[in-house]
């Protein structure tokens, strides 16, 4: 379980295309605090720490990525050596929840329609897919690319969130640009509304 709140920007050092997707990732993370079979969000992806160290003054963990996972996210279009993602510790006993709870179970992929500075910060509007457009509400939380946001509008399949200076330079938000596919994760609470409305209306 996460919170959506970014701890590090990792960097892919390489990716090796074996029966599953192999991903060594650097971070400032002190291997030694990491446990094997930990799970560690990136870009919002929960994935399994195989194997981890230090080389050349680099801190870095390993993990295997299914196919599934690929072709249901944006790791398949976007992950190449030299990326930046987001990542986040798995939430412990007695930690702060700053955002919301994030499971780190990808719904869909959205993309980046619109990008448009207001002042310091940045409005960026998304498209969904059609199915998961229900479950995005005017002020209600979203994980994209594993970062706990709040929606500013929606406009049918489409949604807005504004972006302060500050989640720009600490994340990956910095990076991205219009036609970038983002990982998308609903809040549970508005997928357990969504069901009840569904149920109620049977």
């Amino acid at each position: 379980m996460f919170t959506g709140i970014i701890t590090d920007i990792g960097t892919i050092a390489k990716l090796d295309q074996r029966g599953d997707l192999l991903a060594r990732i650097n971070t400032s993370y002190d291997p030694d605090g990491i446990d094997l079979g930990a799970s560690i969000a990136c870009s919002g992806v929960c994935l399994t720490v195989i194997e981890k160290g230090t080389d050349a003054g680099n801190n870095w963990f390993d993990v295997e990525i299914s196919g599934e996972s690929v072709s249901k996210t944006n790791i398949g279009q976007l992950w190449q050596q030299g990326k930046r993602i987001n990542l986040e510790r798995a939430l412990k006993v007695g930690d702060e929840l700053g955002g919301h709870i994030v499971s780190g179970h990808v719904d869909g992929v959205a993309t980046v329609t619109a990008m448009q500075v207001e002042g310091d910060s940045t409005r960026v509007t998304f498209k969904v897919p059609n199915d998961l457009a229900k479950f995005i509400a005017p002020k209600g939380s979203v994980a994209l690319n594993g970062t706990s946001l709040t929606v500013n509008g929606v406009d049918g399949a489409s949604f807005d969130v504004n972006f302060i200076p500050h989640t720009k330079s600490e994340t990956t938000w910095g990076d991205i640009a219009v036609g970038d596919p983002i990982n998308l994760e609903i809040d549970t609470l508005a997928r357990y509304v969504a069901r009840l409305n569904e149920m109620q209306g049977t």
